[in-house]
């Protein structure tokens, strides 16, 4: 049998506080602003390849959004766009980086109570000045007993940070709304993930579910988080 965890990773955006609702957001003020060159939808998925593309050289983040929609607005309209919509996407950027942090229904509750039985971590990817920001603001940052803001989450940085915290990945459980970042690589490290699905989901993010792993749960909220552990 498996042993129970007595560590639990928490993924940050959209998993204790929002984020996703941001940048929909600022996308659709994008596509506003690029409308006398291509459609939304078409714009979108350019944005989105352009994200994808950029990612191992800008890596996550309000940073790598702001200039992967700079880049896609000049290729879009083949370098005539103008510096003034530059100059807007560059705002709102700055304005994502200075919004005040929306915690996630059950988050405060859910941290307090499990803070004083578990070794508690924060594992969350992203800009490392943003992140921090969002921790301090939200007033949670004082129950986490280590904070890891890594460049991407897979197998191996979940097995590093769950021998270095705790007492190895099967010691640990990984909970966040990210299939694709928060559960299947830390089922693969041999951790439980916990799928907490967010309305909103970058496309990035998404990717079915694991089939025949007993260490994988879905549940429909953070409330709910204290009955499963109850249960191993």
């Amino acid at each position: 049998m498996a042993r129970k965890p007595d560590t639990i990773a928490f993924d940050a955006d959209d998993t204790l506080w929002q984020n996703e609702q941001f940048f929909r957001l600022t996308q659709d003020r994008f596509g506003d602003l690029l409308a006398d060159y291509v459609e939304k939808d078409k714009l979108h998925t350019r944005l989105l390849e352009a994200e994808q593309r950029n990612l191992g050289h800008y890596g996550f983040g309000v940073k790598g959004f702001v200039l992967s929609m700079i880049e896609t607005a000049i290729d879009v309209s083949d370098g005539r766009v103008h510096a003034k919509v530059i100059q807007e996407l560059i705002d709102a950027g700055q304005d994502m980086l200075h919004h005040p942090i929306q915690l996630m229904p059950h988050a405060q509750e859910t941290i307090a109570a499990l803070s004083g039985d578990f070794q508690l971590l924060l594992i969350t990817k992203g800009d490392l000045l943003d992140q921090e920001r969002k921790l301090a603001q939200s007033g949670l940052g004082g129950y986490f007993d280590g904070v890891e803001i890594v460049s991407n989450k897979t197998p191996a940085i979940y097995a590093d940070i769950f021998t270095r915290h705790s007492g190895g990945p099967d010691r640990a459980m990984m909970v966040g709304n990210s299939m694709r970042s928060d559960v299947l690589p830390a089922i693969e490290a041999g951790s439980w993930g916990v799928f907490v699905p967010h309305e909103l989901t970058w496309d990035l993010e998404r990717a079915k579910a694991p089939t025949g792993q007993t260490k994988f749960h879905e549940l429909p909220h953070l409330g709910d988080l204290q009955n499963l552990l109850n249960t191993l």
